[in-house]
């Protein structure tokens, strides 16, 4: 293979180049520090809930499981993606292997899909805790979680199979510049010589009919949760089930409208900067990861008291 400096080769495509934020070269090292920062509280926090929750007996119920699914998630997301963006930005590494460019795009869409069915069963969980609290052991047990972890991998395993597998059959004979920090499936897509149509629609179908429907049986959960707070006597016992509640679901919104957004930019890309959809594609896999361990882990007294038994032996 050939390669030309304007990014066109004279045969089959057998690596890519990632060219990140091809108008903002300026900002993209003030943008490394921020987001060099964000791995390091993402892999960190998720880190010790994980190791807290794996240490301490007395977090080894079907909560605190989930919530280990959750940080397993969040970050093998940021190792997937942030890494390599960074690498980009201080070291100008932009090659990416055919096949590891369609390796990171299937573990992208996978684990977000799973993540947003992990939020799914989370809120179902809350739902129970707070709506059937006389059932909540009786329903959801270790044999729950079993069956929702098995469900959230077969489920978007196979889901989003079709993704890498649609995009790496496309003949790429011409140009290899990704406009983007990662492996997107239409920003590789849009590089091949064939009609990428079929690619376009089941990534949209696929990732409104997965994402869509979590997010609806998300805001139902949280809407039965209100409606049963509210009607609580206990002042303290609505206010804190508020608290709880309330910022779980604003993490969740925040983790579908950054996705929303990002959907849009690329709909309206004409009137707005290439750049915006890019920079918000790497946000969306570090952000919610580094929110997520914080929100439904450390602000849980369970979890704060294991950390602090944890330090105090490590002491």
């Amino acid at each position: 293979m050939t390669a030309h400096q304007n990014g066109t080769i004279s045969s089959e495509v057998s690596d890519f180049l990632l060219n990140c934020f091809i108008r903002s070269h300026t900002w993209q090292i003030s943008l490394s520090l921020p987001l060099s920062l964000l791995f390091l509280l993402a892999m960190g926090a998720n880190g010790i809930l994980l190791i807290t929750i794996r240490l301490e007996a007395s977090l080894h119920e079907p909560m605190y499981y989930l919530l280990s699914i959750l940080s397993l998630l969040d970050i093998v997301l940021c190792l997937t993606v942030i890494p390599k963006v960074l690498a980009i930005i201080w070291f100008d590494l932009k090659a990416i292997s055919f096949y590891a460019c369609f390796l990171q795009m299937y573990v992208m869409n996978c684990f977000l899909a799973m993540e947003s069915c992990t939020f799914m069963i989370m809120a179902y969980d809350r739902y129970i805790a707070i709506c059937h609290p006389l059932r909540y052991p009786s329903i959801i047990t270790d044999q729950f979680v079993a069956k929702a972890a098995i469900f959230i991998l077969a489920r978007n395993v196979i889901s989003t199979v079709p993704i890498p597998i649609l995009s790496s059959r496309l003949h790429y004979c011409r140009r290899n510049v990704i406009e983007n920090c990662i492996c997107a499936n239409m920003s590789v897509s849009r590089l091949s010589c064939n009609d990428v149509t079929i690619n376009r629609l089941y990534q949209f179908a696929g990732g409104w009919t997965l994402l869509g429907s979590d997010l609806i049986l998300i805001f139902v959960s949280y809407t039965l949760i209100l409606r049963a707070v509210l009607r609580l006597k206990a002042e303290g016992a609505v206010t804190k089930a508020l608290s709880t509640c309330g910022s779980h679901f604003i993490l969740i919104l925040f983790f579908s409208t950054i996705l929303l957004v990002f959907v849009l930019t690329h709909v309206a890309k004409k009137k707005v900067s290439p750049d915006v959809p890019v920079l918000l594609n790497v946000l969306h896999h570090v952000i919610p990861a580094a929110l997520n361990p914080i929100v439904y882990g450390v602000r849980t007294q369970e979890i704060k008291q294991g950390i602090q038994r944890l330090l105090k032996k490590g002491w």
